[in-house]
């Protein structure tokens, strides 16, 4: 009965655009309410925030079109919240850049996207060692931060004080909910990074599907790494304490892992988001009492490596709450919580959420997983027809996503991931789950990073290579951790490959991509 009150709610759809539901918080949750902070640690009210958005907001729009997509390329600080607010406010597009993606990754979004200025930072293209990088982009023009404030007038400050602040609503041409609010670029793991357009419903939507099973209060503070140019970043760890009236804490990079936990613990952080990758890293590195104010520990982005879970529990008596999801979905699918939790698996598909499983040939049991809702995207902007949106079908329907995931769904609506479509070998005419030779992997060396590619075979049509940092991996303590554990004989990798480290995308996925051109040369 409340699933099905919670369908019958997010059927509906959100009717307000990301800045009226920021001035809605900020009634509800009152303007002087402290908010967000960042590195500088300044500490930033709804006020400040609303103040920053509008300001910001109409600078950049002096600078851009309306409906225009304008690439923003900035680390995890307020400002840059506050232009995404402020962007979608006067009708522009926020396209979140990845600037750990390369020249060639970065170029491909300005071209698929039709972004033509990118707004950006002098400090932080320094700091970040980005210059070369920007330098190399063709048809954008770069606008600095620094450059806009001192364009602000007297006009633009009577504008913001004497009207804008205290009468926002009118203020500002009112948007549909069906505009385009930002667009997010897929990782580029296996394959060109594509334009995933989202609208404020679909982000507003996902938003309220997390906090009907996630109780975020004003009394958490998330602590946010993941960049907000990542889905997961941006909706859970940025605009959803925000308009939930939850704090945040904005720090630059995931990758400090030392530091990181003592953040943790010094502002009194409650809730931490991360990937499998980064979370294993933090616990490594973390003193035991540097976690227990966490209530929340959230996993997304990839799949959960069970010797990290074991560790947190083991070290901190935390579980941590594997989630799932896709950019194209804003992001979350599926999440465990405390009420509904089934180890091994994503947890429950959020309220709203439609799906279907299509049968796969060669792999036994469960389902691509086909999805529809309000959190789904508007649709993608591609590299090969630039601007040029196409909404989502699948072989579901129109208006339906393909996962690309094989999954099962028990009779308790627990989803279990069985591997990505891409992600399997054919070796002797049979389907092997690459991500089942990783686990294999993990049960042999737990102490190590490894990752699975392919490569051709004439005689056996693909072989598999595993990628270790493990030193003393080898074939055959793979094979006798098959033997225990239960797994066919043809899970067991052709090659062990020893690498320093695995190479990672900014998100903290793993580059698949690059371990592919790596597999192809061994």
């Amino acid at each position: 009965m409340r699933r099905l009150m919670q369908d019958m709610i997010f059927a509906t759809r959100p009717t307000q655009t990301l800045f009226e539901a920021l001035l809605d918080a900020a009634d509800i949750q009152g303007h002087g309410h402290t908010l967000v902070e960042d590195l500088k640690q300044i500490e930033y009210t709804y006020r400040d925030l609303i103040k920053m958005s509008l300001a910001l907001g109409r600078l950049v729009a002096r600078e851009s079109t309306p409906g225009e997509r304008v690439g923003l390329l900035l680390p995890n600080l307020a400002p840059t919240l506050g232009l995404v607010f402020g962007l979608t406010a006067h009708r522009r597009v926020a396209a979140m850049l990845n600037y750990t993606a390369g020249v060639d990754g970065m170029q491909a979004a300005c071209t698929a996207g039709q972004i033509r200025t990118i707004l950006t930072s002098r400090a932080f293209v320094e700091q970040a060692k980005l210059g070369d990088k920007l330098a190399a982009l063709t048809d954008v023009r770069l606008v600095w931060l620094e450059d806009l404030r001192d364009r602000m007038t007297l006009g633009d400050k009577l504008w913001l004080m004497a009207w804008a602040l205290p009468f926002p609503r009118a203020a500002l041409p009112a948007g549909s909910p069906e505009d385009a609010a930002v667009v997010l670029f897929t990782s580029g793991s296996e394959g060109k990074p594509k334009g995933v357009v989202l609208s404020h419903r679909a982000l507003l939507a996902n938003i309220a599907q997390i906090r009907a099973v996630v109780d975020f209060s004003i009394d958490d503070k998330i602590l946010n790494a993941l960049p907000l140019f990542h889905s997961f970043g941006l909706t859970a760890g940025g605009l959803l304490p925000v308009l939930a009236g939850a704090k945040v804490f904005l720090y630059p990079s995931p990758l400090h892992y030392r530091v990181l936990p003592e953040l943790a613990y010094d502002r009194n952080c409650t809730v931490l988001l991360g990937t499998s990758t980064f979370l294993g890293n933090y616990a490594k590195f973390a003193h035991p009492y540097d976690f227990y104010r966490l209530r929340y520990v959230i996993a997304g982005a990839e799949k959960l490596a069970t010797p990290v879970r074991d560790l947190w529990f083991e070290k901190f008596g935390i579980r941590i709450f594997e989630g799932y999801g896709a950019t194209e979905t804003a992001p979350v699918l599926a999440v465990n919580t405390p009420m509904a939790f089934r180890s091994g698996t994503v947890g429950q598909l959020l309220p709203g959420i439609q799906h279907q499983l299509v049968p796969v040939p060669g792999i036994p049991s469960g389902g691509m997983l086909h999805v529809k809702g309000p959190n789904l995207m508007s649709g993608y902007l591609r590299f090969e027809q630039p601007g040029v949106l196409q909404p989502p079908v699948s072989p579901a329907g129109e208006g339906w996503y393909e996962t690309g995931d094989v999954v099962e769904i028990d009779d308790d609506g627990f989803v279990k991931i069985v591997g990505r479509v891409k992600r399997f070998a054919k070796v002797a005419g049979e389907m092997v789950s690459l991500e089942a030779v990783e686990k294999l992997a993990a049960a042999a060396a737990p102490g190590a990073t490894h990752a699975a590619s392919t490569q051709p075979d004439a005689s056996r049509g693909e072989n598999i290579l595993l990628f270790s940092t493990d030193p003393t991996l080898t074939r055959d303590r793979l094979q006798a951790a098959a033997r225990d554990g239960g797994w066919p004989e043809i899970a067991v990798p052709r090659r062990v490959v020893l690498v320093d480290a695995l190479p990672l995308l900014g998100t903290g996925k793993i580059d698949y991509v690059t371990l592919k051109q790596w597999a192809e040369k061994a």
